[in-house]
């Protein structure tokens, strides 16, 4: 499978959190999967890159056209395959296209986005993918809250909580499994309906 990561570029960030998606990353790879990301050299992106290089995996980067003539952050320079793109826009839509899974490792503004896009429209149908929160060190704890909230509030849709896994460092095992599970089919009428 081709495995998307979403990830902070910053390679200010606290190392724990590299080693930890470098060995993750590793281990998928090691298991015949595959990279597709935002090519960066830097933080989650370039720990995802290594990781599946280190396990044998084929790298893909999509990156916009304009990274090549800003200084914006250097790229992972060893790519199998580096796609350049118009805009984020198409760079976002040819990340999609070609993931199976979506995997959300720690990361800022961008990847909240890229997270909720994917999460919108599989609520909406559009897609059956995977979608796993990688929840290290527990990065992704106030989204249970806010999420649990919603759901109590009704803000969202009955079956939110099953749209996506969330997996700490020290549930890897589980999480590797739950990419690898066949997705539920799912009633495109129960994106629209919530009964409580």
């Amino acid at each position: 499978m081709n495995i998307c990561v979403y990830g902070a570029a910053s390679s200010g960030v606290d190392h724990y959190y590299i080693e930890t998606v470098e060995s993750l990353c590793e281990k998928l790879a090691k298991r015949g999967h595959n990279l597709v990301f935002g090519a960066g050299g830097f933080g989650m992106m370039g720990a995802a890159a290594r990781g599946f290089h280190k396990g044998g995996g084929h790298v893909t980067g999509i990156v916009p056209e304009f990274f090549r003539n800003q200084d914006i952050e250097p790229l992972y320079d060893k790519c199998d395959e580096l796609i350049y793109t118009v805009d984020m826009r198409e760079r976002k839509q040819k990340m999609e296209d070609r993931a199976d899974v979506f995997l959300i490792a720690p990361g800022g503004v961008g990847t909240f986005d890229e997270f909720f896009q994917a999460l919108a429209l599989k609520q909406l149908a559009r897609h059956n993918k995977h979608i796993v929160l990688f929840n290290i060190k527990g990065y992704y704890d106030p989204f249970r809250l806010m999420f649990a909230q919603a759901d109590e509030q009704n803000f969202v849709r009955e079956g939110f909580m099953d749209l996506f896994g969330i997996f700490s460092e020290s549930e890897e095992d589980e999480l590797i499994s739950y990419i690898e599970s066949e997705p539920v089919d799912r009633d495109p009428l129960r994106a629209y309906v919530k009964v409580k």
